[in-house]
């Protein structure tokens, strides 16, 4: 059966917000004089979802507030960078989306909290594009367990074998495998080295996954 519908993640794949993180980690730690450079933060935590990070670093640092609470605050935080320091685009992907989206369903699957994704997407004028979106918020248990992806099918009411993925991190890709869902992933600089060794496709850009893979589907 032919491709009925194309399930995006957001972060590292639409939209380069890995600084945006960062700077929001910087702020929380701050105050236990933690201090980490920025490609080894972002090689280390791309992809990885917003507790687990806070686990890791609660439990290496010895800090004094609990791994969920450091989370809160870092997504709070990142609402507040976000008002000054807007994530760029990935490259082509108001290009990509906008073809796509004459031809396809789309979601937008991302393991980000609505506050944290509707104003960038209202920002860049993308909301309109999607079909539905699933957030962190609407979900019992994110990436990289499948569920996302599952609410996703659910509500374009597609199966599997009717949508492609598009991610970027082994986070992303095990949600969307573990979901029985074909995927394409992008790499990018601080990515590269995961295991995508369960991706049915992986691409240099957004522009490759449309034309040498979405179009041939």
């Amino acid at each position: 059966m032919s491709i009925q519908a194309l399930l995006f993640d957001f972060d590292g794949t639409l939209v380069d917000s890995e600084t945006l993180h960062y700077l929001s980690w910087c702020e929380v730690l701050k105050p236990f004089q933690v201090f980490i450079d920025e490609l080894t933060f972002c090689t280390e935590f791309s992809g990885v979802p917003t507790v687990k990070t806070g686990h890791i670093l609660q439990q290496r640092y010895a800090l004094s507030k609990a791994g969920s609470k450091l989370a809160q605050e870092k997504n709070l935080q990142f609402i507040e960078t976000a008002k000054t320091h807007k994530p760029v685009l990935m490259p082509h992907a108001r290009d990509v989306l906008s073809a796509c989206a004459q031809k396809f369903k789309l979601a937008l699957v991302t393991g980000s909290t609505i506050a944290e994704a509707m104003p960038v997407l209202s920002h860049y004028g993308l909301l309109e594009l999607f079909d539905c979106v699933i957030c962190k918020d609407d979900v019992e248990h994110p990436k990289p367990n499948p569920e996302p992806y599952q609410k996703a099918m659910q509500q374009l009411n597609v199966s599997a074998h009717q949508v492609i993925a598009l991610e970027d991190s082994h986070t992303g890709l095990t949600s969307a495998v573990d979901a029985g869902i074909r995927t394409i992933v992008i790499p990018h600089q601080h990515s590269k080295d995961q295991d995508f060794s369960k991706a049915t496709w992986i691409c240099d850009s957004l522009e490759s996954a449309y034309k040498d893979v979405i179009t041939s589907s």
